[in-house]
């Protein structure tokens, strides 16, 4: 994290400024110093930077141990972000290699004005850069809140003893600021249009892009069918535009991540034009599927043909103009698409969109990978959209009756393995010990350096509110509160359970008392409901 000045060197120096202990207004230097202090960044530019480096520190001690992955859960807001990292802090006793991943779907499904969109990139695109702003304003602010605890813990403070104490709290003090991973989908048009939008998110603090080899007009979220990829020099276009705006806003350290979504994607959009054997057009044009010219099948008005081994052939062509690839030629696309977007593209990682969660075939097509660059990363969503209990059952079926252990009736084939009956049996369990160290495991054997949740507080809230209205609304009435959230709050020691204190009430008190002194209006008084719980 940035290196900030320590408690006795602010207090030195704004001292050689105001001898007196006040400024001539009558602002004491022990205000002064604490809201520096508070202050942990000037601005988010300075956080990109800092979070780069942050990132960079990170990927290393991964190359050295792979045990050190780095995890992060899509947020849709600020407070989502700030009550993430609070609960890492607290459990933990640190922030590190936690991040917060900006997920484009969210922001089309709950962050634009239009209402609830799918992920196609129809949201507006400052959506993405003003959420970016709200997540690191509610970081900073948690900062501003837990520092103001300490300072008045200090004020408090009866000895020499005590205050050195809690002065070295404060100097030791880690932000709740971390990275973020923001997902600028496809681009949102051309390559310029990419190099603007990115320069916007990482004025807002993002110091890692992560963009997907689609078409920005046709762009379909990775987990649904018609996804149409761009030829690979115009992906390496757009890879190179966001290097740019990282470089022009001084991140150098920034962190970009290529997204391939080839392993479900079956079509493209134009054939790009190949100037020699073995270049990139060629590499993309010869996995299109084609047909044979022929009497019976000869060439009509209109129609396209490419010089492929020796002989002409008619690519395919749907009704509207898209181009599909040959069946099953996924992964191979995949692997070549990783390849030059790392050697050639200047990502620093990758990201293969699968649509199953299968360790052994993501390790396979790493490996693949690093046959070429041997230190490959990648970002891997732990996505929703998997129905994670129904695919780690299923491979635990069939692994269990590839080596004998069951028969074929021992458990049933299809989604009926779902069922709540089969949580307890030897198979459920194996399954749910599988899940637990899913993310450990493609981490060791697949490359992956940051292991992310795209959707998790869109599917919690839903959750949440559905468990929380169900009894409210039904019999329980408020017991359901009270059972439900507030006694877990106050239980875990989450701080939110004080809701005045965690906007910012004490905050302000303080302010108040800063400028008013003893006139100060203080919302902290004896007939302050949050007494409630101070000593819970």
């Amino acid at each position: 994290m940035t290196t900030r000045k320590t408690y006795a060197e602010l207090r030195a120096q704004t001292e050689a400024r105001y001898p007196s202990g006040q400024t001539p207004g009558g602002v004491t230097v022990d205000d002064i110093v604490q809201l520096k202090l508070q202050n942990t960044y000037d601005t988010h530019l300075d956080i990109a930077r800092d979070m780069a480096r942050v990132m960079r520190e990170d990927m290393a001690a991964y190359d050295a141990d792979p045990g050190k992955f780095t995890q992060s859960l899509g947020c849709w807001s600020g407070f989502h972000a700030q009550q993430m990292i609070k609960a890492v802090k607290r459990m933990r006793g640190t922030s590190r290699g936690t991040y917060v991943y900006l997920s484009g779907w969210m922001v089309a499904g709950l962050r634009n004005r239009w209402g609830h969109l799918p992920d196609q990139s129809m949201h507006e695109k400052t959506a993405v850069a003003d959420l970016i702003n709200e997540i690191y304003v509610s970081l900073r602010q948690a900062d501003e809140v837990a520092l103001n605890d300490l300072f008045r813990e200090l004020k408090a403070a009866r000895t020499e003893a005590e205050r050195a104490r809690v002065i070295e709290k404060i100097d030791s003090f880690e932000t709740h600021v971390v990275p973020i991973i923001a997902d600028i989908d496809a681009g949102f048009g051309n390559e310029h249009a990419t190099y603007l939008l990115a320069k916007e998110l990482i004025k807002a603090g993002a110091c890692a892009l992560q963009i997907e080899n689609q078409v920005s007009d046709a762009k379909q979220c990775g987990h649904q069918d018609g996804k149409v990829t761009v030829p690979r020099e115009d992906f390496i276009e757009k890879l190179r535009a966001c290097r740019l705006a990282l470089e022009e806003m001084g991140v150098e350290n920034g962190v970009i991540v290529a997204r391939t979504d080839s392993l479900g994607a079956g079509l493209t959009q134009k054939v790009p034009v190949s100037q020699h054997p073995g270049d990139h057009a060629a590499e993309y044009i010869k996995w299109l599927k084609t047909e044979p010219i022929t009497d019976a099948n000869p060439m009509r008005e209109g129609e396209l043909a490419i010089y492929q081994n020796g002989q002409f052939v008619k690519p395919m062509r749907l009704a509207n103009g898209l181009f599909p690839f040959k069946e099953g030629s996924g992964r191979a696309r995949v692997i070549e698409d990783c390849i030059t977007n790392l050697t050639e593209g200047g990502a620093d990682m990758v990201w293969i969109e699968t649509d199953t969660p299968n360790v052994d075939e993501i390790a396979g097509m790493v490996n693949e990978v690093r046959k070429v660059v041997p230190k490959a990363k990648l970002t891997y969503n732990n996505s929703p959209s998997f129905n994670w209990t129904l695919n780690l059952r299923k491979q635990v079926r069939a692994q269990w009756l590839e080596e004998g252990r069951i028969g074929p009736s021992d458990y049933p084939d299809g989604n009926e393995l779902m069922k709540a009956e089969f949580d307890a049996t030897e198979l459920g369990r194996e399954a749910d010990a599988r899940l637990q160290r899913f993310q450990t495991d493609i981490s060791a054997r697949a490359g992956v350096f940051h292991n992310l949740i795209t959707l998790p507080t869109f599917h919690l809230t839903a959750k949440s509110m559905d468990e929380l209205s169900r009894g409210y609304f039904g019999e329980d009435k408020m017991l359901a509160y009270v059972k439900t959230v507030q006694r877990e709050e106050i239980r875990r020691g989450i701080s939110a359970v004080k809701h005045q204190h965690e906007v910012g009430s004490d905050l302000g008190d303080t302010f108040k008392e800063m400028v008013a002194g003893e006139r100060a209006l203080k919302a902290g008084g004896h007939a302050n409901t949050m007494n409630q719980f101070a000593a819970e």
